[in-house]
């Protein structure tokens, strides 16, 4: 059996099939079996960001849906770094579960070390006329608190030379299997960052903006200033 660099993607990774399969996941099942008949979502999108420009979309993590939600909410072509604990292959399950994230569109990223070929990933993402999307927590976050925030998308940001979109999630903290009563999500889509800013002032406004678009407490700059 092949062994899968699950940290290298290139360009050609990215095509029909991969936007078939998002649609797929999204339209066949998620939103019909696990999306609307619990949810009403609730999308404010930003009119005032470019068509012609790529750019890093960052929201916040609060749910395994995220990755489904917000590919729908941006409305654009959409490549994912994720953890690379997604990818483990020491089950069946495991397996799958890293076969359909690829599918995706989505390739692995070490936190504690960033890799060569996830670097190069990146940067064919972008070739391919794909956005990327980067999830600054790091992890699943259900505190409503805004904190320990890393710079891993800045790098990202600052080497490819693209803009960073702020987006905020909110309503899917917990989750709900109650049809007759529906909870409300939120997705909001923010101003863009400029990656020319200086690193401490992109993640100030990141953190700012996320905080003004979800509700949550900001907790990440209190921290550094103690």
């Amino acid at each position: 059996m092949k062994n899968i660099n699950y940290s290298e993607k290139k360009a050609k990774d990215f095509n029909i099939l991969t936007r078939l399969y998002q649609f797929y996941s999204l339209y066949v099942l998620y939103f019909p079996f696990f999306g609307l008949p619990f949810y009403k979502f609730k999308v404010e999108r930003n009119k005032n960001i470019p068509k012609d420009k790529l750019y890093i979309l960052a929201p916040n993590h609060i749910s395994y849906m995220d990755v489904f939600i917000v590919n729908w909410a941006f409305e654009r072509p959409l490549g994912y770094i994720a953890k690379q604990e997604l990818f483990k292959t020491d089950t069946n399950f495991h397996k799958w579960i890293a076969t359909n994230v690829r599918r995706l569109g989505a390739f692995a990223v070490n936190r504690e070390k960033v890799g060569l070929s996830t670097i190069k990933s990146v940067k064919e993402t972008f070739k391919a006329n794909y956005n990327l999307c980067i999830f600054p927590q790091g992890g699943i976050r259900k505190n409503k608190v805004i904190e320990n925030i890393s710079g891993g998308f800045i790098y990202f940001a600052k080497t490819n030379k693209i803009d960073i979109v702020p987006m905020g999630v909110s309503g899917l903290e917990q989750y709900n299997w109650n049809p007759f009563k529906k909870q409300q999500v939120n997705l909001k889509i923010g101003t863009p960052i400029s990656y020319e800013l200086d690193e401490k002032e992109i993640l100030k406004q990141w953190c700012d903006q996320v905080c003004k678009l979800t509700g949550y407490e900001n907790k990440n700059f209190i921290e550094e200033n103690k």
